[in-house]
C-alpha cells in the first residue's frame, strides 16, 4: 500500500504538487501519505476508504485502477485541507513491533546484572515503548521452534520470523523498576486528535494498524512519566532523578539515526560523562549511518559485517541492534543482530 501510494504521488501531477510544497527534511511522500490517511479516516469516502486497513479489518488490495482514480479525486477535493495538515504536522511513526528487537537485549542485560532495571525511552513519542513488559511476544525460529515471552494475556501481540540465531527472550517475563520517556514533543494519548494523527502515520498494513490500536489502549491504562526537552539538555537531569541502586537502560529505536554527526558525537560525550557517575546500558535499534547507501557503521560507532553494508547499499533498510555497556566508566559494545524496520523478521547474530 505504501509503495502504491508513493507511485501515485510520483506520477500524478496534483499529488506531486502537494508533496513538492513540503520541505524535504519533513519527508514529503510519507507526510502527504499520512495526511491522506488522516482525512480518509475522518471522511470515509467510498470506495477509497476500503483500500485502507482498520484494526482487525483487512483492506482491499490497492493494485487495481480504482485506487488511483479514487485517490486523485479525493486529493482534488481535499487539496486545501491536505496542504494545511502537512504544514502543521510532522511524520511520526510509532512502531510498537520494534519492542521485539529490544526485549532480547534487555533479557541479556538482566541475566548478567541483578540490579533493578530503569527503562529510559529516548525519543519516546507516544510512549508505547515504555510498556514493553506488558506485551505478548512470539518468535518463530528458522528450525520451526517458537519462543514465547511477555504477558500472554496482553491485547498487544507481537510476533516475528527469526531468520537466524536464537534470541535470549526472558522465560519469566521482564520486570521494570522504573520507566520514563524523553522527547522534544511527547505526545498525549488522552488527546484523540493526536492518536488519530499517529494512527495515520502507522504503515497501512493490517498487523501494524491492529497492534498500534491495542498498544494505545495499554498506554492509556498505564500512564507513564515523560520529560519534555532536548535529549542532550535534559537527559543528565532525568538520570540524576533515578535511584542510585537501579541499572539505567537507555533505549532508542530509529532516533539517533536522524541526529546530525555533531549531535551524535555530543550524545557520545554525554554518555561518557554520565558513565563516570553511574553504570548504564545503551540499547540502539537504528539504521546504519550516514542514512543512505554509503553507510558503514552503527550510531554507536560499532562495526558491522561487510555483507550488511552491501545489503544496505542495495536498498535493504534494516535496524542494527547494538548494545553499549558502561561499567565504572569503561565501555564495551557489540552488535547483536539486525531487524526489519517493521519487525517482520529478526537476525540474531550474538552467541
Amino acid at each position: 500500500m505504501t509503495a502504491e501510494t508513493f507511485r501515485a504521488i510520483a506520477e500524478d501531477e496534483l499529488l506531486l504538487d502537494l508533496a513538492a510544497a513540503i520541505p524535504v527534511d519533513r519527508l514529503p511522500a510519507l507526510l502527504l501519505s499520512a495526511a491522506i490517511r488522516y482525512r480518509v479516516a475522518r471522511e470515509r469516502p467510498e470506495p477509497l476508504a476500503d483500500y485502507y486497513p482498520r484494526p482487525g479489518v483487512a483492506p482491499r488490495r490497492p493494485g487495481d485502477a480504482g485506487f488511483r482514480v479514487a485517490l486523485r479525486e479525493f486529493a482534488r477535493t481535499e487539496a486545501t485541507e491536505l496542504a494545511a495538515l502537512c504544514s502543521r504536522h510532522r511524520y511520526q511513526m510509532n512502531e510498537v513491533g520494534r519492542c521485539l528487537d529490544v526485549l532480547p537485549v534487555l533479557a541479556a542485560v538482566s541475566s548478567g546484572d541483578l540490579r533493578p532495571i530503569a527503562l529510559v525511552d529516548l525519543g519516546t513519542g507516544a510512549g508505547l515503548g515504555l510498556h514493553l513488559d506488558r506485551y505478548a511476544y512470539r518468535y518463530r525460529l528458522a528450525d520451526g521452534d517458537e519462543l514465547v515471552a511477555g504477558d500472554e494475556a496482553s491485547p498487544v501481540r507481537l510476533s516475528c520470523q527469526v531468520r537466524s540465531g536464537r534470541p535470549p527472550v526472558p522465560s519469566g517475563g521482564l520486570v521494570l523498576a522504573h520507566r520514563v520517556g524523553v522527547d522534544t514533543e511527547p505526545l498525549c494519548l488522552a488527546d484523540q486528535d493526536t492518536v488519530d494523527w499517529l494512527a495515520a502515520c502507522v504503515p497501512p498494513e493490517l498487523g501494524a494498524v491492529t497492534r498500534f490500536a491495542a498498544a494505545v489502549a495499554v498506554a492509556r491504562a498505564h500512564p507513564a512519566p515523560t520529560v519534555r526537552g532536548d535529549l542532550l539538555e535534559v537527559l543528565a537531569g532525568v538520570l540524576a532523578d533515578l535511584p542510585a541502586d537501579v541499572l539505567v537502560c537507555l533505549v532508542d529505536t530509529y532516533v539517533h539515526v536522524f541526529f546530525t554527526p555533531e549531535r551524535l558525537a555530543e550524545f557520545h560525550r554525554l554518555i561518557e560523562r554520565v558513565g563516570r557517575e553511574r553504570d548504564l546500558e545503551w540499547i540502539s535499534v537504528d539504521p546504519l549511518v550516514p542514512l543512505g547507501p554509503e553507510a558503514t557503521a552503527t550510531v554507536q560507532g560499532l562495526d558491522v559485517p561487510p555483507q550488511w553494508r552491501r545489503d544496505n547499499r542495495e536498498g535493504g533498510v534494516f535496524g542494527a541492534i547494538g548494545r553499549i555497556s558502561v561499567r565504572g566508566g569503561a565501555w564495551t559494545g557489540a552488535v547483536l543482530g539486525r531487524a526489519h524496520p517493521g519487525s517482520a523478521w529478526l537476525d540474531w547474530t550474538a552467541n
